[in-house]
């Protein structure tokens, strides 16, 4: 089977084209042929070397999968063969197909795309997770969205609109906060500027935030913590900026507010049940249509490379999704654009 295979860690224009031997589900594993696999942050760090985990080289990175169940191992008694499925691994997903433990499975309903179905493990996984079971976010909230036109950022924007939440995005250029009004938040903010907690007192009438999402970290983390309302709650989600901030936690006592970590899968291995149950409420909410994963550009299998670099200097606006075979969206889906095209 062909897939894009790490011989070094190094840069993403390491990766190479290969083929590695089908493998076979084993005890307890299902079989999928992948179809779309998301392209996100971890599938960098993997391929650079930086993350907690080292595969042996060489592999193929990619960890969002959605395809079809070819086959099951020893002891699997489901999905059935032929259906459409999704899930979370640590590396393989760019590859035609990969063998996944049966209990990460999730089934995946008719009518949503390939590239929309790789979109929802682990942006959506991650902010419903954060807002409602961390966050605790309640209609009528204020949810500061950092890093807000990033594939996790824009999905924040889209639940915390579904929740009943006023939001405001933060995102570093014009095209970008731009993109994220039309993804419905109510006010973009450029965090990039002197004084941008200024626009925040204007907009939330000096009262300030109750609910802050970040996976970006560095220097705006404090000026963020600082425009906190009363009993708010900052929710820590990952450091994409490079940069762990070091934040007073006298602004924590002054302010009620909590500092929640958010560790979207130590939560899906901790509560499996209650993590299939979470992203089978995403994926109910994507065919009912009252929520629409932004994929901003896909990529053929082969030029994972460039879908990687695109990733890393931050040139897309949502989702990156790889079509690792001629996938056919399902009727009312119009098909991904070749090459990386935007949308």
């Amino acid at each position: 089977m062909k897939a894009m295979l790490c011989h070094a860690y190094g840069p993403p224009s390491g990766l190479r084209a290969g083929e590695l031997p089908e493998p076979a589900p084993g005890p307890g594993e299902v079989l999928l042929r992948v179809d779309a696999c998301g392209v996100n942050f971890p599938d960098l760090l993997l391929v650079e070397g930086r993350y907690q985990q080292k595969p042996p080289l060489p592999f193929a990175p990619g960890g969002e999968v959605f395809g079809t169940v070819a086959a099951l191992g020893e002891g699997v008694s489901g999905p059935p063969v032929g259906s459409r499925a999704a899930a979370l691994i640590t590396w393989g997903g760019f590859a035609e197909a990969v063998a996944i433990e049966a209990a990460r499975i999730v089934p995946v309903p008719e009518g949503v795309a390939p590239e929309a179905a790789a979109s929802v493990c682990l942006a959506y996984g991650t902010v419903l997770h954060a807002l409602r079971d961390r966050g605790a976010l309640r209609a009528g909230e204020t949810l500061l969205v950092l890093g807000a036109a990033g594939g996790t950022g824009m999905a924040a924007i889209q639940i915390g609109r579904l929740l009943g939440a006023r939001v405001i995005a933060a995102a570093s250029t014009e095209e970008k906060r731009r993109a994220c009004l039309e993804q419905g938040a109510e006010a973009a903010i450029d965090y990039t500027a002197e004084g941008w907690r200024d626009a925040l007192k204007r907009l939330t009438g000096g009262r300030g935030v109750d609910v802050v999402f970040d996976p970006v970290g560095g220097a705006q983390a404090e000026p963020a913590l600082r425009s906190m309302a009363w009993r708010g709650r900052y929710l820590v989600v990952g450091f994409a900026a490079g940069e762990i901030p070091r934040l007073p936690f006298n602004l924590a006592l002054l302010k009620g507010c909590a500092i929640v970590g958010v560790f979207y899968g130590e939560f899906a291995r901790r509560e499996p049940e209650a993590n299939r149950a979470l992203l089978a409420e995403l994926f109910a909410w994507v065919a009912e249509g009252r929520l629409a994963p932004h994929v901003s550009a896909t990529y053929p299998l082969e030029q994972a490379a460039a879908a990687l670099e695109a990733l890393a200097a931050r040139q897309a606006t949502g989702k990156l999704v790889l079509l690792t075979h001629a996938a056919t969206p399902p009727a009312g889906h119009p098909a991904a654009p070749p090459g990386g095209a935007a949308r």
